[in-house]
């Protein structure tokens, strides 16, 4: 599926990406099932800026303290408050392999006021909703968050949904087109 917008930067290719670039760009597309992940093929026009985007990125998930479910939930409920469908594309595929089930992606479109959750997963949805909609966690969410997790894996959280918040808003103000599959 694409957008009916225009990408506003087109994806690049070997001579706009660069030799290092491309073969990032390249072994993504084929982890993300594509033959042109456009995320990474428009972002890699930036040269090393790419490459340090995506090693804080990694640091973040796949390689923070969160459990790989966990991050997945908070990336998966950022993508579907700022309706960014490229986000939601590709970690449903990554949520899958995290245990995100159907039926949990179903409950995440209703959010922490779906009465499955348990008490651990509501207060980090909680959180995720308050940082996407206010920029601020309000101190009873805070202090709920902090029963379940310790002051690294807080502080990951918050830095978590702003990075995915920033990245819905890089590929909605770049026009970045969703990927075949």
């Amino acid at each position: 599926m694409v957008s009916a917008l225009q990408p506003r930067v087109s994806p690049g290719r070997l001579r706009e990406l660069g030799p290092i670039n491309w073969v990032v760009w390249q072994a993504l597309s084929r982890a993300a099932g594509t033959d042109d992940a456009h995320l990474f093929s428009t972002l890699g026009r930036t040269k090393g800026l790419f490459r340090g985007w995506l090693h804080y990125s990694g640091k973040l998930m796949p390689g923070g303290r969160l459990p790989r479910h966990e991050s997945e939930l908070v990336i998966l409920r950022v993508a579907h408050l700022r309706a960014c469908e490229y986000e939601m594309d590709h970690h449903i595929r990554l949520g899958k392999r995290a245990g995100v089930t159907f039926e949990i992606l179903d409950r995440l479109r209703t959010g922490p006021s779906a009465p499955e959750w348990s008490d651990k997963h509501r207060a980090l949805l909680c959180a995720v909703d308050q940082l996407v909609e206010s920029r601020d966690i309000d101190d009873a969410a805070w202090s709920t968050l902090a029963e379940h997790y310790d002051e690294r894996r807080l502080i990951e959280i918050v830095l978590l949904v702003n990075q995915y918040e920033g990245l819905a808003a890089t590929i909605t103000a770049l026009r970045i087109q969703r990927d075949a599959v």
